[in-house]
């Protein structure tokens, strides 16, 4: 008797840690960081982000509404981090955390740098506490981008900031405050 209620809570045992090792729940649109640094390898700028994934649905004008305030990724509102003060496509934006909100548009998007941290997607986002818009063409991609993505791409004074999703890119020059 002792053998078979052993064996049971063997078995049972074995089952609970079979599932506990079940990663099917893992969040579908993982956070991601990306960082972009100075020459002399100082830190210039990061970003903390969510990256959906197309999974062959429509994006932009679809799960992402052309002309409506996104958060930029999935989840959490995007974070954006100057570690110095610099010029936002020539806008001056002091160095510290702020939340990155864009309105995608067909031709052209606005790209939103606002004082709200720690938010969840756009619902505590309000208008007056913008410390920069902007606005930039969207681009084409030259192939498919299936994960939301942003990077960053050194220059001479700076970087410039590319995000892109699905067939769109956009670029954003960063650069320093003397520059």
């Amino acid at each position: 008797m002792k053998n078979i209620i052993f064996l049971l809570i063997f078995t049972l045992s074995l089952s609970i840690s079979t599932s506990a090792q079940d990663f099917s729940d893992l969040d579908k649109s993982p956070m991601d960081a990306v960082i972009a640094r100075n020459e002399d390898n100082s830190s210039l700028v990061r970003i903390i982000y969510s990256s959906p994934q197309k999974r062959g649905r429509e994006i932009f004008g679809g799960l992402v509404p052309f002309g409506e305030l996104w958060r930029t990724g999935a989840n959490e509102a995007t974070e954006i981090t100057f570690f110095e003060d610099i010029n936002f496509n020539g806008k001056h934006v002091l160095a510290g955390t702020y939340s990155l909100f864009t309105i995608p548009g067909k031709e052209k998007w606005t790209v939103i740098i606002n004082k709200i941290t720690n938010a969840w997607g756009t619902f505590d986002y309000e208008k007056s506490k913008d410390v920069v818009r902007i606005e930039t063409p969207a681009n084409q991609t030259a192939a498919t981008v299936e994960k939301f993505s942003i990077t960053f791409r050194s220059t001479n004074n700076g970087t410039n900031l590319l995000m892109g999703w699905d067939d769109t890119f956009i670029e954003v020059p960063i650069t320093n405050k003397n520059s």
